[in-house]
């Protein structure tokens, strides 16, 4: 950790380079190397690993990775400010930082990806769900990354994470189950970011496993949100917005249609995600 040290405290490299957060970038910078250290460590050791991390700021995550013994850090920035205080870094690691100028939600992650690849970032809120879901949704899979470790609102890392029953289960908990191990690594308080936000966040650790290539993502994002978009209702009620046979979907999935969606397992999604192509087929085939 000692090269660190050689490079100046984050708090002036913020005044140095005018990097006051801005809103609406979803900006809040970590200051505490402690704390980024640990955010680092979370997935093992480093060590022959190309990171990817999105928003790296004044780059308080980006110095602990490269410490921590990463071979690579892909950092992808959109704000230009940053970008003095990204090329000192990559002055005290020479050929190990390269920082790519960019709007995140565009760009080609599995091209950046070489050899064992992690994504490690302190995510811009404005942009964290929708980049996860980007990533959880990607093909083929097993997907390029061997694990993301990613900061979020307290709130959506309980969504991710939670389990059948509990209250912040829902669609993106049925996809980041399916396709991957997730869990809360750690909380962060308000208090480590500069400026704190008004809500406690959480480090959540994703490692991809094996699924069953028979079901389609578009398939299960479909019954999701049909089954999800009324949750309090029975499912035999809301799936009818799916456009298929209701009684179709409860057969392949095993249920009787009286259950509310928050309290199936990620495996009847599955299985009326399975079902659906040949009911839609049949749908259809009906209408003409």
């Amino acid at each position: 950790m000692s090269q660190i040290d050689n490079l100046p405290p984050l708090r002036e490299v913020i005044a140095e380079h005018g990097l006051r957060a801005k809103k609406e970038l979803g900006q809040n910078f970590l200051l505490d190397l402690n704390l980024t250290a640990r955010i680092a460590r979370v997935g093992g050791s480093l060590e022959g690993v190309r990171v990817i991390e999105v928003g790296p700021g004044p780059g308080g995550l980006t110095r602990a990775l490269l410490a921590e013994g990463a071979r690579e850090v892909i950092a992808i920035e959109r704000d230009a400010r940053a970008l003095p205080a990204l090329a000192q870094i990559a002055d005290a690691y020479p050929g190990r930082l390269t920082v790519i100028s960019g709007d995140a939600m565009e760009m080609n992650y599995a091209a950046l990806a070489e050899g064992p690849t992690r994504i490690i970032a302190n995510l811009p809120y404005n942009i964290a769900t929708p980049l996860l879901t980007g990533w959880l949704t990607t093909q083929p899979w097993p997907p390029f990354f061997d694990s993301l470790t990613l900061m979020f609102q307290r709130e959506v890392a309980e969504r991710i994470c939670a389990r059948p029953s509990e209250d912040p289960y829902g669609r993106l908990g049925v996809l980041a189950g399916w396709r991957t191990e997730a869990r809360i690594a750690f909380n962060v308080s308000r208090e480590a970011f500069v400026p704190a936000p008004n809500v406690t966040s959480s480090v959540v650790h994703l490692v991809p496993k094996a699924v069953d290539s028979t079901v389609a993502v578009r398939d299960l994002e479909t019954i999701t949100k049909v089954a999800f978009g009324q949750r309090r209702k029975m499912v035999r009620q809301s799936l009818k917005a799916s456009g298929v046979a209701v009684d179709g979907l409860l057969a392949a999935a095993g249920i009787k249609g009286d259950e509310r969606a928050e309290d199936l397992p990620i495996s009847v999604f599955l299985d009326m995600a399975r079902a659906l192509p040949g009911l839609r087929k049949a749908a259809q085939g009906g209408a003409d």
